[in-house]
């Protein structure tokens, strides 16, 4: 595989698309937004300099990434030569089921057609297509360029040897690909969530404050950050649509969003992304103020 489309121009397709091209493959990557697209670049920019400031790539390697890359709002385009096309759109359902309708349609006959979903099921995306044993899940972690896992999931009819050219695949980008099976969550999200939510149900019951919860499970638990912070860098959004797909799928109240996760997204508090989450970025992207609310 040599030419790679990627769908979606936001934090996770950026991340993507920068961790191919810095490994020399072709990508296109693929937004409706030309601000969107703009501003992709701007952040590959970003973090490949800061790569060069701290010595692990040099100005050449900078070069040769962002020259590897191409931006298009077009999806025929986009995906018509494409080996590989991964999709990285909003975590919709129908939006996703949408894209890969097009995609099977414009998509050269032996494209692999990738997800990285973080929840949603493989055998469902495939299912709307012509070639649901070429359609997988790549479920990448952020920041892309720095986390090293791949959780690549295998749908219903995914064939093996598409499971065993996504394995060879994630290790020519340096990361260490981990199967799993197609189930509401897959592994990843599964486990992570449920602790994210029922630390937010533990701030909600007022056992402790948010950086008091934070504190515990980072010093207790290494933890690299807390749960709180977490779900502010994931996005409370993103967080709740997991926890329905769990709760959707699974039928068990165990997986539940809490009300106040509900509330706090309804408000459009949603994390980093818009500046007010457990913490207030308003000064500062790092977790370091409490949200008032909270305070």
């Amino acid at each position: 595989m040599k030419n790679i489309t990627v769908i979606g121009a936001g934090t996770m397709g950026n991340g993507i698309a920068h961790t191919f091209a810095q490994s020399g493959y072709q990508v296109n990557l693929m937004d409706v937004s030309e601000v969107s697209l703009e501003k992709a670049i701007n952040t590959i920019t970003k973090n490949l300099d800061r790569m060069v400031a701290k010595g692990k790539i040099s100005e050449a390697d900078k070069s040769t990434t962002l020259g590897n890359i191409a931006t298009k709002t077009d999806l025929k385009a986009s995906v018509e030569n494409a080996d590989l096309v991964v999709e990285a759109a909003t975590e919709n359902v129908e939006i996703k089921l949408n894209i890969f309708r097009q995609v099977d349609e414009y998509a050269k006959p032996e494209a692999i057609l990738a997800s990285n979903t973080s929840s949603i099921s493989i055998t469902k995306i495939g299912a709307v297509t012509s070639r649901p044993e070429k359609v997988i899940g790549m479920h990448f972690m952020n920041p892309v360029p720095i986390m090293k896992l791949v959780e690549y999931i295998k749908g219903y009819s995914t064939s093996q040897e598409v499971c065993d050219q996504i394995t060879t695949l994630s290790k020519n980008l340096n990361k260490i690909p981990v199967e799993v099976n197609d189930y509401p969550g897959f592994v990843a999200n599964r486990i992570l969530m449920p602790m994210i939510n029922e630390a937010i149900i533990t701030l909600f019951e007022g056992v402790a404050g948010v950086a008091e919860i934070d504190t515990v499970m980072k010093l207790g638990m290494a933890h690299p950050m807390g749960p709180l912070q977490l779900a502010d860098f994931i996005g409370l959004d993103v967080c709740l649509s997991i926890l329905n797909v769990l709760h959707d799928g699974f039928g068990n109240p165990k997986y539940a969003p809490c009300p106040l996760l509900v509330n706090m997204v309804t408000a459009g508090k949603l994390g980093i992304k818009s500046g007010e989450g457990f913490y207030d970025y308003a000064e500062s992207r790092k977790a370091e103020k409490v949200s008032s609310q909270f305070s």
